[in-house]
C-alpha cells in the first residue's frame, strides 16, 4: 500500500494537525464528537464554544473555512429534513416571523443543525489532516478488529485498479456501439457490473493465494509495536480539545 494512496480530502502541508499520530486525532475526534451528542440542545453557549474550538483547530491545521464550508454540503440532506420539522412537529406552536411553528420542532431541527455540521466539520479536519493509509494505521493501534483494518487496506490498495478495470470495460463497451445512457441499455450495463464483480473475485482469490504463498497467516504485522507510535505528549496534546469539549458538555448538563 503505497504512500501514493490519498484520499481527495487530505491537504497536503506541514502543520501541528498534521504532524501528531493518526490514533491520537482519531481518538481526540471520536470524543469530541461524544461530548457534542451529549450536549443538551437548549445549551446554545455549548455550540458555540464548540464552533470556537473547530475554528480554532481548523486554522492550526490550516484548513481554510471556505474549504471546510463547500465540503460540508453533504449534510445538506439531512438539513432540509430538519427545516421541515418545525412545521410538522406537534405540541405547543410559537409565532416566527409570521408563521406557527413547533417550539419542539424547532428545537429538534437546532439539535440536528447544531451538532451534525459540527460532526461533519470534525470528520473534515480529520480526513483533511489525515491520510487514508494512516487512517488504516491509526485504527489498527487503536485495537479495531484486525479483519476490518484488513478489508480497508486491501481495499483502499486494489481500488485504482478495479477502477481501472472498469474505465477499461466502459471504452471497450462504447467502442462496440453501446451506450449505458438508455433505459433499454440497462441489460448491458448490469452484464458489465457481473462481469467486474467476478473479475475482482478472481484477482482477490490469486492475491490471496500469493499471500499465503508468502507466509501470510490471517493477520497484518502488528503496527502499534513499529515506531511511529503516539507518545504520552503528542496524546497530552492531542486531548486538549476533547477534554475541553468534555468540560464544556458536563458544564452544559449541570446548567441545564
Amino acid at each position: 500500500m503505497g504512500a501514493g494512496h490519498a484520499h481527495v480530502l487530505y491537504r497536503e502541508t506541514t502543520s501541528p494537525v498534521h504532524r501528531l499520530p493518526p490514533e491520537a486525532k482519531i481518538a481526540a475526534m471520536v470524543v469530541f464528537t461524544l461530548a457534542v451528542v451529549a450536549t443538551p440542545r437548549e445549551a446554545f453557549w455549548a455550540f458555540g464554544a464548540y464552533a470556537l474550538l473547530v475554528a480554532v483547530v481548523a486554522a492550526l491545521a490550516r484548513v481554510g473555512p471556505g474549504w471546510l464550508l463547500t465540503r460540508s454540503l453533504i449534510e445538506l440532506p439531512f438539513v432540509l429534513f430538519a427545516v421541515a420539522l418545525p412545521f410538522l412537529g406537534a405540541g405547543e406552536r410559537v409565532d416566527v416571523l409570521g408563521l406557527r411553528l413547533s417550539s419542539d420542532g424547532l428545537f429538534g431541527a437546532w439539535n440536528i443543525v447544531a451538532k451534525g455540521t459540527l460532526g461533519v466539520l470534525a470528520s473534515l479536519l480529520l480526513a483533511s489532516t489525515t491520510t487514508t493509509r494512516d487512517l488504516i494505521v491509526g485504527l489498527d493501534r487503536l485495537r479495531c478488529p484486525q479483519i476490518l483494518t484488513q478489508i480497508a487496506t486491501f481495499m483502499l490498495r486494489y481500488l485504482d485498479v478495479l477502477v481501472g478495470e472498469a474505465r477499461r470495460m466502459r471504452v471497450a463497451r462504447v467502442s462496440r456501439g453501446d451506450d449505458p445512457r438508455f433505459l433499454w441499455q440497462l441489460r448491458g450495463f448490469a452484464a458489465g457490473v457481473g462481469a467486474l464483480f467476478l473479475r475482482a473475485f478472481e484477482r482477490g482469490e490469486r492475491v490471496y493465494l500469493a499471500m499465503l504463498s508468502r507466509g501470510y497467516t490471517g493477520r497484518m504485522p502488528a503496527v502499534w509495536q513499529g515506531p511511529g507510535v503516539a507518545t504520552a505528549g503528542q496524546w497530552l496534546l492531542a486531548s486538549t480539545v476533547p477534554v475541553l469539549a468534555a468540560t464544556v458538555a458536563a458544564t452544559a448538563v449541570v446548567l441545564t
